[in-house]
């Protein structure tokens, strides 16, 4: 079993209430600091308080999130974000500012502290306490889309589905069948259509305010600097996006033809890209929730004894919700726990190869929280979403000659491998429209339902539009970008999925080409947390952190390598 880290400031029993906190704040506001060693150790203290409420707050967010239909759940999860975080945001401010205008400041080792105290410097210049209501706001208004996906359902047959579990019928080999799911599911989603375009103006609306507000035209341009993109720009988002273009789409299309063809069909429809090009059932690579859990336990050990161990102690805590049920929300995460020093996997496994992936991708995220776990620091904790999703989309790869504990054939192990590698490149594409669909939302603010739903098909068609047929259904895929959670609740954490993919790739090469060293430069670099850049932090893997058409060519070509080997 494991346990939270003995407290050495706040008291062990620290009940998180505002009443209980606004005391501690104020020592450190006023404690004074007469030497370095003291600055470091008020620096320590604070990281205490922080991790304390962080981890009240994951807890909140993880129990409303396993159960969207509590009332009282939700309830104690909107106390922290209306009680705790509008009162201690102007704190945290004046810390800040403590800290940067500490007489000692200057002394602090740079090395160690240089990632630590530009992010620092960023929050106060982004700081305005009229944004604080407003952050509230939006704090509780993006968890109504969970409310609203969450409760979603069809009944097929004489069965009721949640939307996940339905989805799993899209890889069955009964066309019929497979269009009848994936009819019900798109029109459940269009059911909501008004709901989700009501939310979502709203919560546009809200985040425009907090950009003006804080001096900057729109709300992209002020997520960049929040986000903490010090090392790349808007602009090289977008020639991102044309090499994805360029290089990734022409070898998707032409997967897509071989599929029309192998499946005997004129034209692709929605309900066609998922069902297995031999004709044979979807793969079934594990009996239930808990047999993927151990099924991944062996799969992690038997790619390194470390790995292992971290599921299995996540497994003993019950750090893990994995199946999907009807009034849980939709989607997966890794969820740190700032004090116990591990995390909570959650996600909707309806028993399809997709939630082995999910599995071993949360798996990775899951081992980066244990290797940082003893940072001295918990914003060295922190790390960027092109760290994090380097972490467990590696995973993903690193993991594949170690699906035997999920496959007992060979033939089966291939399918798995090359639909994986397929999914890599698909990943891309789609990537690379949420984001420029991100672009246009927040540079054009004032845009109505109508014009949102145009500019998504006008983003989403030169990347393939899926490579199917939407002629029939309009409205399908107009409305697709409403399946895409980020887009309601974390704003532009998207981008970093194609960055990490590409470095995942670049790891995997690695890996492949010398496991023990591929491996170990792969920990090392999760090691670091956020206490060096993310170039610095791509380079301790061995790999460039680097989107350039050339080098996506490059990956391009060794994934499609990899995939006529299978």
């Amino acid at each position: 079993m494991i346990h939270k880290k003995t407290r050495k400031y706040i008291p062990a029993d620290l009940e998180i209430k505002w009443e209980n906190l606004e005391p501690v704040y104020n020592e450190l506001v006023d404690r004074p600091i007469n030497s370095v060693e003291e600055l470091e150790q008020w620096l320590r203290d604070r990281s205490e308080l922080e991790a304390a409420l962080e981890e009240d707050f994951a807890w909140r967010y993880i129990r409303m999130t396993c159960d969207t239909t509590s009332e009282e759940l939700l309830q104690n999860f909107q106390y922290f974000a209306t009680e705790i975080e509008p009162k201690t945001a102007p704190y945290s401010n004046k810390l800040n500012e403590k800290l940067v205008n500490s007489e000692f400041v200057n002394d602090l080792d740079d090395d160690k502290y240089f990632i630590y105290l530009r992010g620092v410097r960023k929050a106060l210049e982004l700081f305005r306490e009229e944004n604080i209501p407003l952050q509230t706001e939006i704090q509780i208004e993006q968890q109504k889309y969970q409310g609203i996906t969450g409760s979603m359902s069809v009944h097929i047959g004489d069965k009721e589905f949640t939307l996940e579990q339905a989805s799993a019928l899209l890889k069955g080999t009964d066309r019929v069948l497979r269009q009848e799911a994936w009819e019900k599911i798109t029109a459940r989603r269009l059911q909501d259509k008004g709901k989700l375009d009501e939310l979502f103006d709203h919560l546009r609306s809200l985040r425009h305010k907090v950009a003006l507000n804080a001096g900057f035209e729109n709300f992209r341009d002020y997520m960049f600097q929040a986000l903490g993109r010090f090392d790349y720009t808007p602009q090289d988002c977008y020639e991102f996006h044309a090499a994805i273009e360029t290089e990734i789409v022409p070898i998707l299309r032409e997967q897509a033809e071989k599929r029309k063809e192998a499946l005997g069909l004129e034209t692709l429809k929605p309900w066609d890209v998922d069902v297995d090009t031999s004709g044979k059932a979807p793969l079934k690579p594990f009996k239930d929730g808990d047999d993927l859990i151990e099924k991944s336990i062996q799969c992690f050990s038997n790619i390194n004894r470390y790995l292992g161990e971290r599921l299995e102690i996540m497994k003993d805590n019950g750090l893990f919700d994995v199946e999907s049920r009807k009034g849980k929300a939709p989607g997966g995460y890794n969820y740190p726990l700032a004090e116990t020093g591990a995390p909570f996997i959650f996600m909707n496994s309806a028993n399809t190869f997709r939630d082995l992936t999910t599995m071993v991708h949360e798996g990775g995220h899951a081992v980066h929280t244990f290797l940082t776990a003893d940072l001295e620091l918990n914003d060295f904790k922190h790390c960027p979403s092109e760290v994090a999703e380097l972490a467990s989309m590696s995973m993903e790869l690193i993991s594949m000659d170690n699906w035997t504990v999920y496959f007992d054939n060979d033939k089966d192990m291939k399918r798995a491998r090359r639909d994986q590698l397929i999914d890599v490149l698909k990943t891309l594409p789609w990537v690379a429209v949420v984001d420029q669909f991100q672009h246009w939302i927040y540079t054009n603010p004032d845009h109505t339902a109508e014009q949102r739903r145009e500019a998504w098909i006008q983003i989403y068609e030169p990347f393939g539009a899926g490579f199917v047929d939407w002629s029939e259904h309009p409205d399908a895929e107009a409305n697709l970008w409403q399946k895409q959670l980020h887009i309601f609740e974390v704003p532009f954490y998207y981008i970093e999925y194609g960055m990490a993919q590409l470095g995942a790739i670049a790891v995997w090469k690695n890996y492949k080409e010398n496991p023990e060293k591929g491996l170990q430069q792969y920990l090392d670099a999760l090691k670091l947390g956020y206490t060096k850049t993310i170039r610095e932090i791509y380079e301790t893997a061995g790999i460039k952190f680097d989107f350039s058409a050339s080098y996506v060519k490059e990956l391009a070509e060794f994934v499609r390598s990899e995939m006529e080997k299978l």
